[in-house]
């Protein structure tokens, strides 16, 4: 028994020493009851000013999807690529419909990041 501990637990500093940690900047996201956590490709950042971080670095809206491309080649379950779409609350929806026609486009699932609603 103790060794299927030992296996369990392995496999867990494993998972955790290899998975990507999403660190997003502090500003107003929109407000959601979903609970749902997916594993992230790429973070594409909006703000409120209409700049845009692609996994933090600053990045132009044209620049977008050459970048994804390139994301995409990079990861080896393509099927499981997913887009995180951070946007500040008050950017306009075409910003974040743009973003999704894109991750579309690549065939990429895309996810729109939120925090909880407050009670």
């Amino acid at each position: 028994m103790s060794s299927l501990t030992d296996i369990i637990f392995l496999l867990l500093i494993f998972f955790m020493l290899t998975s990507n940690f999403v660190r997003i900047d502090p500003f107003d996201l929109p407000e959601s009851d979903s609970k749902t956590v997916a594993p992230t490709t790429a973070i594409v950042t909006i703000n409120k000013t209409g700049q845009y971080t692609f996994n933090q670095e600053p990045i132009r809206p044209s620049q977008i999807e050459r970048k994804l491309r390139q994301q995409l080649h990079k990861i080896e379950d393509k099927e499981h690529a997913t887009l995180t779409i951070v946007a500040e609350k008050g950017v306009p929806f075409q910003y974040v419909k743009n973003l999704m026609e894109i991750a579309g486009k690549l065939r990429m699932q895309a996810i729109i990041a939120t925090q909880p609603k407050e009670k």
